[in-house]
Order: structure tokens, then C-alpha cells, then sequence
């Protein structure tokens, strides 16, 4: 598998290396491989001094450190997102200055009482507008699997970085698959929780009428299954979760969706990839449902409308309260920003209740079914360059995302968690995802079955995590 964040956070616990060595080792990575363009920003003396007080902690108080699962391990924040202390967040834009933030955000507490050394901020779009990571201000993010290729967005600097193996995990944010896109266009494990189950607060709440869920990319399943336990609310989520023995012994009974539709069709390898998936989790006992295109259409439709208009809104109201020089901002972002001042309060009613009702459709689709399998991405990871952002054209953004990754959106609008993991490669050795989505609250169905695809051993990392033995 080539090391995974749990692996790495047991060989600093049992002395193999020290959390210092761990940072000096993804610092040296991240050096040379400056040219994917993965970080925005680093601060090397921010992440040595706390990996140096990550190994006191080890020699002073070790059941301290050891109820720590991640103690020791590096890892970047996203430059979106709930702020981490001292990190300068700008969201991608020269919009917002690069002013270290003076308090962490309640994610950032948990992510640092997990025992994660934070020393830099991953790529992303301007304001996470695209699923491409290339803001004009720089850098432009590439996949380490084909630097020619995107990493995906908004959290593809994250991908990249998880990919390279500079770190073995990357905080991460999703509101129109920026979780999902970018670890299955760099061969990741990429979890959208369910709507509330992640801390927003104490200052960024609801930004986005709560479209956008804050958690991580990933090297193995595990790693999301810690990560998530140990980041999610105590109750993890407004449900609660079967228990595990329901999950383990139980037949599922699984929908399984190979059609996306005339408009956005998925290529042919991509969906054998699904199809492979269901027959293996046939084979477990499980019960597969075939699902038409025609139970998903409208919600698909209504979701990318509701995304539109909801990012639109948040743009034009964030640019407005905070007296942003809108003109320094890309062409694109512009064009949002304007998009959003010319909705009505009517028009953003309808498509605040069509969100509802999308939420409402899949619950009733879930009285059928356990769980859904479904494609990630409808093609392989595109060309850099083709998500352009020195356009006003809005509709044909849209457009492009809405082809790339056709179901994305659905998750997140409905507030259901989803989650993505390769499962093959494809002629040209990318990875062939396949996404998984279940009720609100059941994120332990999706990571059970996702263990069991992992299991397969159909895809191996590129690259080993730095610290790890290759």
C-alpha cells in the first residue's frame, strides 16, 4: 500500500522515527517535488516546532501522547476552509491578505488534539470555484500521476500532496465534490460526511447554506474511518449510526447506478469499474438493485442549480460584508459574484426548496435501498488548463464541472454522506473511482464496504509516504 497516515503515527509512537524526523522528511519531499505546485504556503518552523513538542510530549507524558492516534504526523491545511492558527488562508485569491489567522477553528482543534503537526495550506482554486486547483495568483497544482493532468479541485493541492506522499493525509473541504474529485483523480480515499457531523464553528458555520462538509483526503480506508471518528461530533451527524456488528453481518441491499445520463455519459472503463465493484459485493451476499438514470435526473439537475446559485449568493455576500476590491479577483469569480447579486430573494427560495426536495427524493429512494453505488468522475483526470478561470461564462464553467463530474453534487445538496476509493487503473494507469453514497448519519456502512473494495488490492499508491521505508 506504501505507508498510510496510521502507519507512519506507529512508528513515531514505537520510536522507529521521531515526529521531528517525520516533518524534516515531508519538508525535504515537498522540496523536491515543489514542481506539482500542491502548496500555496509553508512554514517549515511553524511544523518543526510543533513536531519537537510532539516528541517532548512522547518522552514526558506517553499515555498522553499515545491517546493521540495521529501524534507526530505532518500535515497541510487547505488554503479554504476553517482556519488553522498562524496559517494565512486566501482562499486562492488576491482578494484576502496573507494574515496568519489568530485562533484555530473548532475542526482545527480537533484535527491538532488528534496529534497532527499542521506546517503549510494546499492549492486550491479562487474560492473553491473550480475542480481544478490553478489560481491565477499560483501555483498551479498538477497530479503526481501525470503531471500533465489535473489534481482536481477545490482540494486538489491536498491530493497532490497525499499522492506525492509529502504527507500521508491533508485537511480537506467538500461543497460540490472538492473531497471526492480530487482523491479519485489521484487515487485516494475521499469521505463527504453527512450534513452536520463535522464542526463548523466558532466562526465559519454555515457559510454555504450548508452545502460544504470539512474533513480529509486520504491513503487507505482506515485512515478515514480514524480521522473521522476522531473529528465528528460525538454523536457523528443528526443520526445514529447502526451498530457495527448490523454493518459487518447483515446483506445490504445495494443500488447500483452504471448510467449517468445522454447529456454527461461516463466513459465505458470508468463504469466496468462500478460493475466490477457491485459483482464483487454481489459475491459477499449482498443484494444488487439496478437504478435508472430517471430516479436520479431531476435531483441531479436541481443539485447543480442549487449549487450554482448557492455558491453565487455566498460570493456576492462574502465580497460585499468584507469590502472586497471585487476587480482584483479573476474574470470567473467576478462573474459569480455578479451571478449572485442578480438573484432574487423568490429565485433563491425555489432553489433553497428544490435543495429540500432533493433531500427528500433520496430519502424516499433509501427506503429501497441501503446504500448506492454509483461513478465518480466521468472521465479520466483532465488536461491542465481545462477549467479555465479568464471567462465570465458562468453557464459553460458549469457546464465543464457538470461533464467531468456528473453526480458530484448530489452529497452534498441532499446533505448525504458519499465517499469515493480507486478500484483499478485504467491503459493509462489512473485510477478508475468508484463512489459510494448511504443515508444521513450511516458513514460507517460506507466505510465498511469501502474496506472491503480496498481489500481487493486493486490499486496501488505511486508513491511512498516520506518518513516510511519505500
Amino acid at each position: 500500500m506504501q505507508g498510510d497516515a496510521t502507519e507512519l503515527a506507529a512508528a513515531i509512537r514505537r520510536g522507529s522515527l521521531s515526529a521531528a524526523e517525520a516533518m524534516q522528511a515531508s519538508l525535504k519531499r515537498a522540496a523536491r517535488r515543489e514542481s506539482l505546485g500542491a502548496i500555496a504556503y509553508l512554514d517549515a518552523a511553524m511544523g518543526l516546532a510543533d513536531a519537537h513538542a510532539s516528541d517532548r510530549e512522547r518522552r514526558s507524558a506517553p499515555d498522553h501522547f499515545s491517546a493521540r492516534p495521529f501524534a507526530g504526523v505532518p500535515t497541510l491545511a487547505k488554503d479554504l476552509g476553517g482556519p488553522f492558527r498562524g496559517l494565512p488562508v486566501t482562499a486562492g485569491s488576491r482578494l484576502l491578505e496573507r494574515k496568519g489567522s489568530e485562533a484555530d477553528s473548532d475542526l482545527a482543534v480537533r484535527f491538532r488534539n488528534a496529534g497532527f503537526c499542521p506546517f503549510g495550506l494546499t492549492t486550491s482554486p479562487e474560492f473553491g470555484l473550480s475542480l481544478a486547483s490553478e489560481p491565477a495568483i499560483g501555483p498551479v497544482c498538477r497530479n503526481p500521476l501525470d503531471p500533465a493532468r489535473t489534481a482536481g479541485g477545490s482540494s486538489g493541492g491536498a491530493a497532490a500532496a497525499v499522492a506525492a506522499g509529502i504527507v500521508a493525509i491533508a485537511h480537506a473541504t467538500d461543497a460540490g465534490g472538492s473531497i471526492r474529485v480530487p482523491a479519485a483523480c489521484c487515487g485516494l480515499v475521499g469521505l463527504k460526511p453527512t450534513r452536520g457531523a463535522i464542526p463548523g464553528g466558532p466562526s465559519f458555520g454555515n457559510h454555504l447554506a450548508g452545502i460544504a462538509s470539512e474533513l480529509a483526503v486520504c491513503r487507505s480506508v482506515r485512515d478515514t474511518a480514524l480521522i473521522f471518528d476522531r473529528l465528528s461530533g460525538k454523536s457523528r451527524g443528526p443520526f445514529p449510526d447502526p451498530a457495527p456488528t448490523d454493518i459487518d453481518n447483515g446483506r445490504l441491499r445495494i443500488g447500483l447506478l452504471t448510467d449517468t445520463g445522454p447529456t454527461y455519459p461516463t466513459e465505458g472503463s470508468r463504469l466496468a469499474a462500478v460493475e466490477d465493484a457491485a459483482r464483487m459485493l454481489e459475491s459477499d451476499g449482498h443484494l444488487i438493485v439496478p437504478l435508472a438514470w430517471a430516479d436520479f435526473e431531476w435531483s441531479v439537475a436541481a443539485s447543480g442549480r442549487a449549487f450554482a446559485d448557492i455558491v453565487s449568493v455566498n460570493l456576492s455576500a462574502l465580497i460585499e460584508a468584507a469590502a472586497l476590491e471585487e476587480s482584483r479577483a479573476e474574470p470567473l469569480t467576478q462573474a459569480f459574484a455578479a451571478r449572485g447579486r442578480a438573484l432574487s430573494a423568490s429565485m433563491l427560495w425555489n432553489t433553497l426548496n428544490a435543495a429540500v426536495l432533493v433531500s427528500h427524493r433520496l430519502w424516499s429512494l433509501f427506503d429501497g435501498i441501503d446504500c448506492i453505488l454509483m461513478p465518480m468522475l466521468a472521465s479520466a483526470p483532465l488536461a491542465i488548463g481545462s477549467f479555465p478561470s479568464d471567462h465570465a461564462d458562468t453557464d459553460l464553467h458549469l457546464e465543464r464541472m457538470a461533464a467531468f463530474a456528473p453526480l458530484a453534487c448530489l452529497a452534498n445538496i441532499s446533505g448525504f454522506p458519499a465517499l469515493t476509493l480507486p478500484f483499478g487503473q485504467d491503459q493509462q494507469a489512473m485510477p478508475l473511482p468508484v463512489q459510494l453514497m448511504a443515508p444521513m448519519g450511516h458513514e460507517q456502512r460506507l466505510l465498511s464496504l469501502a474496506a472491503r473494495l480496498e481489500a481487493e488490492g486493486r490499486w496501488q499508491h505511486r508513491f511512498p509516504v516520506a518518513g516510511l521505508p519505500s
